[in-house]
C-alpha cells in the first residue's frame, strides 16, 4: 500500500478544494469534477469496450491524437474516451470530434479507480507522457488491460531512479509497453531492469507536420499580414508583452496571449503598437477590406481573442516569438518549427529538447533582454539568407524527427483484432 504517496495526494486533493474559493484554476478544477460520475454513468453502456487516453493537458492530448486517429481509421467503430487532470484541457477539448466522452480523471484512489474502470471498461489504455497515477495504472494491470505509455521521457531526477521512488517504480510494471521519446530514456528505464521500451520518438511531431500539411488557411490572418513581415508572438504572459513592446518598435504584431483575461487583453491593448484590432472584431469584416486597409499598414497589432487559432497562425508568421520563457517554461515551439518558422525565446527553456536542439541547429535563439530581442529581430529581418537558412533548418528539423505514430500503432494495431472489437 503506498501510503505517502495517498497521504501525499490526499493532501494535494485538499488543498486544491481549499485554495477553490480564492484561485480561479482550483475552482474549475473541484467544480468541473462534481459531475464526473453521472456523466459516466450516462454514456456507460456506449463506451464500454473504448480505448482510454489519458493526457494532463492539451499539449499531451495533442501528443496522443495521432495515435487516437490513426486507430479510429482502421476501426472507426470502436469508442474512445479521453480523461484529462487539467480543467484547462478538459474546456478545450471537451467537444472534440475523436472522443465519444471526455471526462476528468477521477482523483486518484482504489476506490475511484475500481468504479471508472467498472463504467468504461477499456479494452486498450494509453497514458500520455508524465502521467503517472498510482490506483488507476494498478487497476487497469488487475483486469489484464493492456496499458501503453506514450511519448514518455525521463529524467534521472525524477523519483523512479531515487531511493524513494518505490511506488513511482511499481507503477511502471503496470504497463505492457512503455514508448519513450529518446535513447536516454530508454536507458535509464534499463537501469531499473525495464525491458519492454520502444524509443519511438515523439508523437507531437506527427501531428505539428499534419496540421502544417492540412491547414486550409485563415484568410483575416493573410489579410491582415498583407505584404508585410510579420512577428507571431505565441503564448505570451506579461513579462514576453512587456519585452516585445520594447524591441518591436514599428513593425507589424500578432499577440496570442496565454491567458484571455479581459484585464490581460486590455494591458496588451494600452502598450502594443498601433493600429490594433482583435481578432474578433475581424472575423465577420469582408476580407477585402481588411486586405486594403489594415494589410497595408507597415506597422500595428492584431491580438488574438480566441482560443485555438495559434498552431496555424504560425503561418503568416517570417519569425516567431514562444512565451514562457520568463516564467515556468516556454510554450511549444514544434507548432512554429513545423511551418519552417525561426523561434525566438526566454532563458527558461533548458528542460524542452526541442528547444535547446533549434539553438544549436541554428533555428532558434534564446534572449534575455529587449535590447537582445532587438538584436535578433534585426538581424533576421535585415538578412534574407540567414533568415531562409534558418527556416529551413527549422523544416528539417521536424522533417527528420515524424513517424513515432507509425511505430506505436504498428505494436498496437494488432492487439486490436476483428473479434476484440467485436465480442459478439
Amino acid at each position: 500500500m503506498p501510503l505517502l504517496y495517498d497521504l501525499g495526494t490526499r493532501c494535494y486533493h485538499l488543498g486544491i478544494k481549499l485554495a477553490a474559493p480564492f484561485v480561479p484554476k482550483a475552482k474549475q478544477w473541484v467544480h468541473g469534477r462534481k459531475g464526473t460520475w453521472d456523466q459516466l454513468a450516462s454514456v456507460s453502456k456506449k463506451v464500454n469496450g473504448c480505448i482510454w487516453m489519458h493526457a494532463a493537458s492539451v499539449g499531451e492530448f495533442e501528443q496522443g491524437l495521432p495515435v487516437l486517429e490513426a486507430i479510429k481509421k482502421v476501426h472507426p467503430d470502436v469508442p474512445i474516451v479521453v480523461t484529462f487532470f487539467s480543467p484547462s484541457g478538459y474546456e478545450a477539448r471537451k467537444n472534440h470530434p475523436i472522443a465519444d466522452h471526455v471526462e476528468f480523471l477521477p482523483p486518484d484512489g482504489r476506490t475511484n479507480a475500481e468504479r471508472l474502470y467498472a463504467m468504461i471498461k477499456p479494452r486498450i489504455a494509453l497514458f500520455v507522457k508524465y502521467e503517472f497515477w498510482y490506483h488507476h495504472l494498478k487497476t487497469l494491470h488487475h483486469h489484464n488491460v493492456p496499458l501503453f505509455l506514450i511519448s514518455g521521457t525521463f529524467r534521472n531526477d525524477q523519483p523512479f531512479f531515487n531511493w524513494y521512488g518505490n511506488t513511482h517504480r511499481a507503477m511502471l510494471s503496470t504497463f505492457s509497453h512503455l514508448f519513450v521519446q529518446d535513447e536516454k530514456s530508454r536507458s535509464l528505464l534499463a537501469s531499473l531492469g525495464k525491458t519492454n521500451v520502444t524509443v519511438a520518438g515523439d508523437t507531437r511531431f506527427d501531428r505539428v507536420a499534419e496540421i502544417a500539411a492540412n491547414d486550409p488557411g485563415l484568410a483575416v490572418a493573410k489579410a491582415w499580414k498583407g505584404d508585410q513581415p510579420l512577428l507571431v508572438c505565441g503564448s505570451t504572459w506579461p513579462a514576453d508583452e512587456e519585452l516585445i513592446v520594447a524591441a518591436i518598435g514599428k513593425n507589424k504584431l500578432v499577440v496570442v496571449p496565454h491567458e484571455l483575461s479581459e484585464t490581460h487583453l486590455k494591458q496588451i491593448e494600452t502598450r502594443s503598437p498601433k493600429p490594433l484590432v482583435r481578432w474578433s472584431e475581424l472575423e465577420d469584416s469582408p476580407i477585402q477590406s481588411v486586405t486594403e486597409i489594415l494589410g497595408k499598414e507597415r506597422s500595428g497589432t492584431l491580438l488574438v481573442d480566441r482560443m485555438g487559432l495559434l498552431a496555424r497562425l504560425y503561418a503568416y508568421a517570417d519569425i516567431v516569438y514562444i512565451g514562457g520563457g520568463f516564467g515556468d517554461g516556454i510554450h511549444s515551439v514544434l507548432e512554429a518549427v513545423a511551418w519552417g518558422k525561426p523561434v525566438i525565446f526566454g532563458p527558461n527553456h533548458r528542460k524542452f529538447v526541442e528547444a535547446e536542439a533549434l539553438v544549436e541547429a541554428g533555428a532558434g535563439f534564446e534572449v534575455r533582454t529587449s535590447a537582445e530581442l532587438q538584436k535578433v529581430l534585426e538581424r533576421l529581418n535585415g538578412d534574407p539568407k540567414e533568415l531562409q537558412a534558418a527556416s529551413a533548418i527549422a523544416s528539417t528539423y521536424v522533417q527528420n524527427n515524424v513517424g513515432a505514430t507509425a511505430k506505436i500503432i504498428a505494436f498496437i494495431l494488432p492487439l486490436l483484432v476483428h473479434e476484440q472489437i467485436n465480442p459478439s
